[in-house]
């Protein structure tokens, strides 16, 4: 099966996909000054592009995998979460509360999905 790699930087790709499943990095927003809610559908709306790049969409979410800094923020990550997901598909999911690689950053959300 080939590999495709999108957005490869000398870190990581923001997008692989192998067959047909797509893997996601960790998603931050791009506006770090946006509280929980704000952050969390900048990088919903940087999912929904990154799969679609790949020819997913929400809908084909398998897994997803999401973090806060603070638990007082995972309702509002929820809230916005909620909203976004396809009810008629949600995926397997994990919620953590972690420090993430930058302070300014509040949530992170990866996910794995089909084709």
């Amino acid at each position: 099966m080939s590999i495709t790699r999108h957005h490869a930087g000398p870190r990581m790709s923001q997008a692989v996909e192998h067959g047909d499943t797509v893997y996601l990095a960790g998603q931050v927003a791009d506006d770090a000054s946006l509280d929980p809610a704000g952050q969390t559908q900048q990088i919903l709306d940087k999912i929904d592009a990154l799969l679609a790049e790949c020819g997913s969409d929400k809908s084909k979410v398998l897994w997803a995998q999401l973090w806060v800094t603070d638990m007082r923020n995972f309702a509002a990550m929820n809230e916005v979460w909620d909203r976004w997901i396809d009810p008629a598909n949600p995926p397997a999911r994990a919620g953590l509360c972690s420090a993430l690689a930058a302070p300014q950053f509040l949530v992170e959300i990866m996910v794995i999905a089909a084709k």
